[in-house]
C-alpha cells in the first residue's frame, strides 16, 4: 500500500487529544499499517461452526476477533489472493460472509449485546449495509429493522446486500437522518453511526486526510448533534440508543454525547461500556465510551457510546408526516392465502408464513416484517419486504427473491447442482442434470448448500427461472 498521506495540520492538531496511555507515534506508525482483512460470518445463513470447516476446506485462517463471535480477521495464500478476490468468491457473493471492517462491528454488538429480542430498530445512516445485516442477523430476522439511507445511490447498494445477506426484516427508507425526531417515542432500539470527518480510516484509505481541515470537523459535529437529538426524540422511554463514528476527535464524539446530556440532562444516561469484551479497558474513556485508535486493536480507529433514554422530552416541531398517503398494500385476502400457504407447503414443505404477514398489490403477494403498517402510517417507505409470487389464473408465479430469503427453509423439492450446473444456471441456461431428485414443477436448485433460485421441473429439462437482468454473462468462477 501506499505511504497514507497524514497532514502536518492534522497531526498538530491530534497531538494533544492523544490519550496518556497511548503515544502520538505509534498512532502515526499504524496508520502506515495496511489493514487486516476481516470479515464476519452471516449466521442467517451458515452457523459458525460450519463456515469455520468450510473456511479449513479453503485453507483461509480465521482469528477470532474479541467483541464480536460471528467476526474474525482472515489471511488467505497470496496465490488465492491473485486467483480472485474475496468479494468474487462465490462464499461472499451468495452471502455467507460480509467483508466488514473489524471495528466496525463494535456499534451493533454494543446495542444488542443483551437485547435482541426487540420489536422496532432503527439504522439512521446504513449504506452500503454491514451495521444493518448485523443488526438483523442478530435480531435473527425478527421484529422491524428500519434501514435509512439519505442518499438515493446508495439505497440500491444496501438493498442489494440485504437481500444478498438474506435479511428479511427489514424496511429502508430514504430521508435526512434529522426528520426522525418527528417519529417520537417509536423505536426500541437505534444505531447512529454518523457521518463524520473519517480520521480512523486512513489505513483503508490513504488519501482519506488529503481534504481534512479542522474546520470540516467542527462543520460536521453540527450535523452530527442534530442527528443524535433527532434519534433521541425517536427513542422510546427505556430504550437505548448507539452513537458512533470512525473519526478520533473529542469534538465529533465526547463532545457530542455531552451536547445531547446538556440538552436533555436527566433524560440521558450513558451505560458503561467497559465490559462489552474482554480488553474493553484499554478503550475506555471516563464517561464509559469506547475510543478506539488504531493501535490498541491493530484495527480502524472507531467511537461508540451508549445512550438510554430515561424519560419523555418535548418534540415542539410540527410533524411533516401527517399527510403520508395509505399504506399502498392491502392484506392478502383469506382465499388467496389459503391457496398460496396450501401451495408451498405441498410443493416446498414450506410453513413459515402467518397469513396476516401476507400482502397484496397488483395480483402480488409480498412479505412484510410484523410491525409494518404502523411504520408505514407515520414515514414514507423505499423499499420493504420480500416479493413472493405473483397471482396467475392457473396459480402462482413465484419469485426470486423468495427463493433466496426463504429457499434455505424448504424441505422437499431442493435439487443439488454440480459446480458445472451450477455455472449454467446463473448464465441462465436450463438443465440436464445426470441425476433429477425432484418431482415436476417448482423447485430450488442448490450449490455448496447454497440456495441459487427456481426451476420448473418440465421431465425432460429443468427450466431455468432467472429473470434475465440476473443472468451473468460469461462463466461464473467459484
Amino acid at each position: 500500500m501506499a505511504d497514507a498521506y497524514i497532514p502536518q495540520h492534522f497531526v498538530d492538531f491530534i497531538r494533544p487529544h492523544v490519550p496518556e496511555h497511548l503515544c502520538l507515534e505509534d498512532f502515526l506508525a499504524y496508520c502506515q499499517k495496511p489493514l487486516r482483512k476481516s470479515i464476519r460470518v452471516n449466521t442467517l445463513k451458515i452457523s459458525i461452526a460450519d463456515f469455520k470447516a468450510l473456511a479449513a476446506k479453503r485453507d483461509w485462517t480465521l482469528s477470532p476477533i474479541p467483541w464480536c463471535e460471528s467476526g474474525f480477521w482472515l489471511t488467505r495464500y497470496n496465490e488465492q489472493e491473485a486467483e480472485i478476490s474475496l468479494g468474487n468468491t462465490f462464499e461472499h457473493l451468495t452471502g455467507l460472509f460480509y467483508i466488514q471492517e473489524a471495528s466496525s462491528m463494535l456499534p451493533p454488538q454494543a446495542l444488542l449485546k443483551d437485547n435482541s429480542n426487540i420489536e422496532t430498530a432503527l439504522d439512521v445512516a446504513s449504506a452500503p449495509g454491514s451495521k444493518t445485516t448485523q443488526l438483523a442477523a442478530l435480531m435473527k430476522n425478527q421484529g422491524l429493522l428500519v434501514a435509512n439511507e439519505f442518499s438515493s445511490s446508495r439505497t440500491k447498494v444496501l438493498a442489494a446486500n440485504i437481500q444478498r445477506c438474506g435479511v428479511t426484516n427489514t424496511a429502508i427508507t430514504h430521508m435526512d437522518g434529522r426528520m426522525f425526531k418527528h417519529l417520537t417515542e417509536t423505536f426500541d432500539s437505534i444505531l447512529l453511526d454518523a457521518p463524520c470527518s473519517g480520521e480512523g480510516t486512513i489505513r483503508k484509505d490513504p488519501d482519506s486526510m488529503k481534504n481534512w481541515t479542522e474546520v470540516s470537523v467542527h462543520a460536521i459535529a453540527e450535523t452530527q448533534i442534530d442527528l443524535l437529538i433527532s434519534a433521541f426524540h425517536a427513542l422510546k422511554v427505556g430504550g437505548e440508543l448507539i452513537y458512533s463514528t470512525c473519526t478520533l476527535n473529542p469534538f465529533e464524539n465526547q463532545a457530542i454525547c455531552t451536547k445531547l446530556k446538556a440538552t436533555f440532562e436527566d433524560a440521558v444516561e450513558f451505560i458503561p461500556l467497559g465490559d462489552l469484551f474482554d480488553g474493553a479497558e484499554n478503550c475506555l474513556t471516563e464517561q464509559g465510551f469506547l475510543h478506539v485508535w488504531p493501535q490498541i486493536y491493530d484495527s480502524e480507529g472507531f467511537f461508540v457510546a451508549k445512550i438510554k433514554k430515561r424519560s419523555s422530552v418535548e418534540q415542539t416541531e410540527a410533524n411533516p408526516f401527517k399527510k403520508l398517503g395509505k399504506f399502498p398494500y392491502q392484506a392478502l385476502p383469506n382465499k388467496d392465502a389459503k391457496a398460496f400457504l396450501s401451495f408451498i407447503n405441498s410443493q416446498f414443505g414450506f410453513d413459515y408464513f402467518n397469513s396476516d404477514e401476507l400482502y397484496t398489490r397488483n395480483q402480488e403477494i409480498w412479505y412484510f416484517p410484523s410491525g409494518i403498517e404502523p411504520i408505514a402510517a407515520k414515514i414514507k417507505l423505499n423499499r420493504s419486504g420480500v416479493k413472493l409470487a405473483e397471482i396467475h389464473k392457473k396459480g402462482f408465479k413465484l419469485d426470486h427473491q423468495f427463493a433466496l430469503a426463504f429457499g434455505r427453509h424448504f424441505k422437499k423439492q431442493i435439487q443439488i447442482l454440480t459446480e458445472s450446473d451450477a455455472q449454467q444456471y446463473l448464465m441462465g441456461q436450463d438443465l440436464r442434470p445426470e441425476t433429477v431428485e425432484i418431482d415436476k414443477g417448482e423447485a430450488v436448485v442448490c450449490y455448496q448448500n447454497q440456495v441459487l433460485g427456481f426451476v420448473k421441473n418440465l421431465g425432460n429439462r429443468l427450466k431455468n427461472q432467472l429473470s434475465r437482468d440476473l443472468v451473468k454473462d460469461g462463466l461464473y468462477k467459484f
